[in-house]
């Protein structure tokens, strides 16, 4: 009996035991189904995280204090000189602004908002592609003359103004009347699902109204990408030469992204393992089946190998019956993850990045199971004596 007849006596095998068929694969099809869609999802939502990310700028970083030191604050780590300096200083930096934050209570029209409100300068909205919905971002004129100006998300503007424009009107924050001169456009990303809201205003400014406050940090960009690392050890350099005792950290946003992508890569590994389970609970599963069949199936062993079968011939088919039932298994199992990545990458808002790798790999691992968990069954019944299978009822 060749290959080619050896399949079709399995599927025939499959056919006559249809139901007990279809429960035995059903591990298979459960384990296979569950390691693509985990691996499928895994991967989509990794590459929507990093993509949201490299929206902001690729090459943004970040400077603050060594959050690991005892010494307490003092208010002047960052100052408005330490901005001049290290822009006069670092010609590799395009944009760089100081971060100031505080939660206030904001008053428009007869609304009254809690939120946070940001002191930064004008390079902060290039800095961070902010997109303005209306009007304009407040400019370097105005930080350096000290103008009562703000701009605001589009989300606050409407609470605030309802239905109307909310360019010209008037803010205000602790007391002090702002006039509001952009609203900024709330672009659809994963990071503002929490609903956090801004107000933006000049760092002078903010820095008047709070003068009990403090800049956090400092958040730049550079010209080209490769100069990332370089410019912010410049720019932790020059601070800690102007600010003696003082020790700074600094974060890229290509150092986030790789934090980031190797959670992801460890979460979807060890879920994919999890998942992975139910293919050794399956492939126990197609081992008993096959034993038995050897059991009900003694009989025409024994009348093959009577009429010539070799051992290797009675291995050989029975590897390959467990085999087959594993591939249906696993075609199964790849379609309904395939699906099923499908529609939750669709409800989860990210693309299911199926790798036809991961597809391969998961083909080749039903075989795999078929060989492995059938082997003991095929050996069994190769070594049936003939005579003895032939006197069984």
């Amino acid at each position: 009996m060749n290959i080619g007849e050896s399949i079709m006596v399995a599927l025939d095998s499959i056919r006559s035991n249809l139901f007990r068929s279809a429960l035995t694969t059903l591990g298979i099809v459960i384990g296979i189904a569950a390691v693509i869609a985990v691996v499928a999802i895994g991967q989509g939502g990794r590459a929507t995280v990093i993509g949201e990310m490299e929206k902001i700028g690729s090459n943004l970083f970040a400077v603050y204090i060594d959050w690991r030191s005892d010494q307490p604050r003092t208010g002047d780590e960052f100052t408005l000189k330490d901005m001049e300096a290290i822009k006069e200083q670092i010609p590799e930096i395009k944009y760089l602004s100081p971060s100031a934050y505080a939660y206030d209570q904001v008053r428009g029209g007869k609304n009254t908002k809690a939120v946070q409100i940001m002191g930064v300068s004008s390079d902060y909205a290039p800095m961070r592609n902010l997109t303005m919905k209306e009007g304009r971002f407040f400019s370097s004129t105005d930080e350096q003359g000290r103008r009562r100006l703000a701009a605001i998300d589009e989300g606050l503007a409407e609470e605030l103004f309802s239905q109307r424009s909310a360019i010209g009107e008037q803010i205000v924050v602790a007391g002090t009347s702002l006039t509001i001169v952009g609203v900024v456009k709330q672009e659809g990303s994963i990071f503002s699902m929490g609903g956090s809201q801004y107000v933006y205003m000049p760092i002078r400014v903010w820095m008047d109204i709070f003068p009990w406050n403090y800049i956090s940090q400092m958040e730049g960009t550079t010209h080209n990408r490769e100069d990332v690392q370089a410019a912010t050890g410049k720019v932790v350099t020059i601070l800690e030469r102007r600010h003696q005792g003082t020790e700074y950290m600094s974060e890229t946003l290509d150092q986030q992204m790789e934090i980031v992508g190797n959670i992801t890569g460890i979460m979807t590994m060890i879920i994919g393992a999890i998942a992975g389970i139910s293919l050794l609970v399956g492939g126990i599963g197609v081992m008993n089946i096959m034993l038995v069949s050897v059991t009900e199936r003694t009989r025409e062993i024994g009348l093959r190998m009577a009429l010539g079968a070799r051992r290797k011939d009675i291995l050989t088919q029975f590897l390959i019956e467990a085999t087959v039932l594993c591939l249906i298994g696993g075609i199964i199992g790849m379609t309904l993850g395939v699906g099923g990545a499908y529609l939750i990458a669709k409800l989860a808002h990210w693309p299911p990045l199926v790798s036809w790798t991961t597809m391969l790999l998961a083909f080749v691992f039903s075989a795999l199971i078929g060989i492995l968990f059938g082997l003991l069954p095929a050996n069994k019944a190769s070594r049936l004596d003939p005579i003895e299978a032939l006197r069984r009822d």
